[in-house]
């Protein structure tokens, strides 16, 4: 074996380690480390703001933050490096698997997970407090591993028209009641009503939480107010069901794609390991559990059956 073919095995290795490929026991522990890093350093930071905390412990935040910049590297690195063997000569080469994760959503949030420390490295002046929000977005890091966040944000994508359709509700819910607001109230509280502004602040956390913070003391701002808490009752309402029903149908489209594989692979009657392997990658990817990949192959079996 050459050296440069040597080089790519390790290389195609280390991708599917870091990828999760089942068939690599060590992909496992990988991901477990990596979210215990990210878990302990989100801890940290929070801790570190406490006052008291931080000037008990600065040293051993400083310390632990030094070492876990340079765990995120280098996964950083190896990611970067191993995803060079991810696409073919002919089909665009190593610059286009690297390309693909540097810009991706969950590229963008490794680079953004080591980038807080060398930025205060060399730019010793800028405001802590930021770097700290920064050094926070680490957590998102779990998203990767956790396709429950990932499903969401794939449901709220494809049902983006009818969220379009809900938030272009809440602003003329907001406007028109802010607008009768400051008609009823501007007068009597110009501090929290004087103008049209200054009332849609008071709508939009009335919509959404229920209580905009500022009693009315008018009848009319009464009545405006209980009609407003009432629509955002009625707005939560409807967000909750276009999220549940995209969530749901996420969901049943991941079954389905999962149910027409195994449908594929069981026809002939003959699994291979190709197949098998192929199977798991997809049910660890869609998160079914065996319990519901076993009800499957027994519908299947059912279905040829009858």
């Amino acid at each position: 074996m050459t050296i440069t073919s040597q080089k790519q095995s390790l290389q195609q290795t280390v991708m599917e380690v870091m990828d999760g490929s089942p068939k690599h026991v060590l992909s496992r522990y990988v991901e477990w480390v990596i979210t215990i890093v990210v878990l302990v350093n989100c801890s940290a930071v929070i801790l570190d703001s406490i006052p008291e905390v931080h000037a008990d412990y600065k040293d051993f935040f400083h310390e632990l933050e030094f070492w876990s910049v340079m765990f995120f590297t280098l996964e950083y690195v190896l990611r970067v490096w191993s995803l060079g063997v991810k696409f073919k000569a002919d089909e665009g080469g190593a610059w286009k698997g690297r390309k693909g994760y540097v810009f991706s959503a969950f590229g963008l949030i490794d680079f953004f997970a080591t980038m807080p420390f060398y930025m205060h490295m060399f730019f010793p002046t800028l405001d802590l407090r930021i770097l700290r929000v920064l050094r926070l977005l680490r957590i998102l890091k779990l998203s990767k591993y956790n396709t429950a966040l990932q499903d969401l944000f794939t449901a709220v994508h494809s049902e983006r028209r009818a969220f379009g359709s809900a938030a272009f509700l809440l602003v003329i819910v907001s406007i028109v009641s802010a607008s009768l607001m400051h008609f009823a109230e501007g007068h009597e509280q110009p501090e929290h009503f004087g103008s049209i502004p200054h009332s849609i602040y008071w709508a939009i956390i009335t919509i959404t939480s229920g209580y905009g913070n500022v009693e009315p003391v008018t009848k009319a701002g009464e009545i405006i107010a209980l009609l407003t808490g009432f629509l955002g009752v009625c707005m939560a309402a409807i967000m909750t069901g276009i999220v549940a029903s995209a969530f749901s149908n996420q969901m049943s489209r991941k079954k389905a794609a999962y149910l027409s594989q195994l449908r594929q692979v069981l026809d002939d009657g003959v699994i291979t390991e190709a197949e098998q392997e192929s199977l798991r990658r997809l049910q660890q990817q869609f998160r079914l559990s065996d319990s519901e990949v076993k009800a499957m192959i027994d519908e299947h079996t059912a279905e040829k059956s009858s």
